[in-house]
């Protein structure tokens, strides 16, 4: 597919454009209603909508930072010695204030600022309805997803997360953590709902506009909602709203859907949307983190999150996913041009993820496909968020759950694998396949342990390395405080003390 570089990544990179956007609706994190001129014309809502993506380029966004969590599970390790990683990984009691995640919380707040002021001034401007339709629909899905992001990691039966909506946005006190996260999903319903009900599908989104809220993305995220929360009839209805939608399909060959060229492919559903354009590129950084530290001195490389002996020996023999997954000593893999064998200078379990590494196999990539900034290395590929295949496989769960047959959707996860086809698959069946399929992705097998009641039993073992020496010692999890992560205490500290810590953090 022609590369083309997104409008909304260069509303976001364009310095006269980011000042303008700074200027008209940067906000505190409780934030200032947004006054004086603006709001007034169709290309006031364009910038608006612009505006709702610009805190997706920041390195804990989709980056490093909200990968901390996910690597609690034991799929992957630091990758290299970080004390603060430790603190996160170990769930030991300084995870609260942990710098690369006190940005966590307020960033996916600024974000939903910035929703709120679409949703309440967009409705009054005289402008194209389509246009308006989709700029709401966008603004509705974001705030969901948003919402979605923070109540799983922050929200249980004793506290949710604070709600603000347009209805409440323009006030400066602080708001206290509901009692319960089932309302934030209740509010997240909601706005999933009337995302899709006012987003286009993808496919009728010029290709300047890729990267936007679109139906089927609304309907996958509501799924996966509905998942979380053990509602199986409702995943299941909307895993097949995306499903009959016609518009998605697993691609034939499992390594293609993590190629540049398939960044909107059949497959994609959301991603994390990426250029190495400008100085120093946009978006997730994710790649470079994961590549090798210094990069066999050719890139910056930082290292960080990779694979575990146990995660390589959940594969079955044949699993086509492994090799396309995870690079082991020995290995040959494509590298600025050359081939090039496998190994580490730095790697903690001697292993390295694999599905990101495409953007570096090409001579001379520096500029076209990976950033020239290395200390910020995102590349032209979009490292997905949710994709088709986890959709196939929140029915097949949410089937199974039900007493249903998932064979057809379990087994066309494993053909595309290279793997025979099962009868009567088994809810162990379908959390194989969520790991092997979905590993090192933003899918989160640390929430996917914690949701089924396995993460006790798995974090009490060890973890090891390619040589098979331990290389993470086994760790205590107590379900009952760690089925979620602490607040920021910077986020407690300056909301007065109204909002409150997790029982137990």
């Amino acid at each position: 597919m022609k590369k083309t570089l997104n409008t909304i990544i260069i509303f976001c990179m364009a310095a006269i454009v980011l000042n303008s956007c700074a200027k008209k609706l940067d906000i505190e994190p409780e934030g200032s209603p947004v006054v004086g001129n603006f709001w007034k014309t169709s290309a006031d809502a364009i910038s608006g909508a612009n505006a709702l993506y610009e805190q997706f380029d920041g390195e804990e966004f989709y980056g490093r930072g909200y990968m901390w969590y996910m690597n609690a599970s034991d799929d992957m390790v630091t990758g290299r010695s970080n004390a603060k990683a430790e603190n996160v990984k170990n769930f030991n009691s300084a995870t609260p204030g942990v710098s690369y995640l006190t940005d966590q919380w307020k960033m996916r707040y600024i974000v939903i600022k910035r929703t709120n002021d679409v949703i309440l001034n967009v409705p009054g401007i005289n402008m194209d309805a389509n246009l308006k339709n989709r700029i709401l629909g966008e603004a509705y899905f974001l705030r969901g997803l948003m919402y979605f992001q923070l109540s799983y990691n922050y929200g249980n039966e004793n506290s949710g997360v604070p709600i603000v909506t347009e209805e409440n946005s323009s006030s400066t006190a602080p708001v206290a953590r509901t009692a319960s996260v089932s309302e934030n999903y209740t509010l997240i319903e909601s706005d999933l709902k009337k995302a899709a009900a006012l987003l286009p599908y993808f496919d009728m989104y010029a290709v300047t506009d890729y990267g936007r809220g679109h139906k089927t993305a609304a309907w996958a995220y509501l799924s996966k909602m509905y998942l979380y929360t053990k509602s199986w009839a409702n995943a299941e209805k909307y895993a097949d709203s995306v499903i009959n939608s016609g518009k998605h399909a697993l691609l034939t060959n499992f390594t293609d859907v993590f190629t540049v060229a398939n960044n909107w492919s059949k497959e994609y559903i959301w991603s994390a949307l990426s250029t190495p354009k400008g100085t120093g590129g946009w978006g997730s950084i994710l790649p470079g983190v994961m590549l090798e530290n210094k990069g066999w001195g050719k890139y910056n490389g930082w290292g960080y999150f990779t694979p575990t002996k146990e995660l390589y020996d959940a594969y079955e023999t044949g699993d086509k996913r492994r090799e396309a997954t995870i690079l082991k000593p020995g290995d040959t893999f494509k590298f600025f041009g050359k081939d090039t064998i496998y190994g580490s200078n730095n790697s903690l379990s001697g292993y390295q993820f694999r599905k990101y590494m495409e953007p570096f196999s090409y001579s001379n990539p520096i500029g076209t496909y990976i950033s020239p900034n290395g200390d910020h290395p995102t590349t032209a590929l979009n490292p997905p968020l949710l994709r088709y295949a986890e959709v196939v496989l929140i029915k097949a769960e949410a089937k199974i759950m039900q007493g249903k047959s998932a064979d057809a959707e379990i087994n066309a996860i494993r053909t595309r694998a290279g793997l025979t086809a099962v009868s009567g698959a088994t809810i162990a069946e379908l959390k194989k396949q969520r790991r092997c399929e979905l590993a090192g992705e933003w899918a989160d097998r640390h929430r996917d342990l914690v949701r089924w009641g396995d993460a006790q039993a798995v974090y009490a073992q060890p973890l090891h390395g390619f040589s098979g020496a331990v290389i993470w010692p086994a760790r205590t999890f107590n379900p009952a405080v760690h089925n979620v992560w602490p607040v920021p205490s910077n986020e407690i500290s300056n909301s007065g003390g109204v909002i409150k810590q997790s029982t137990g953090w």
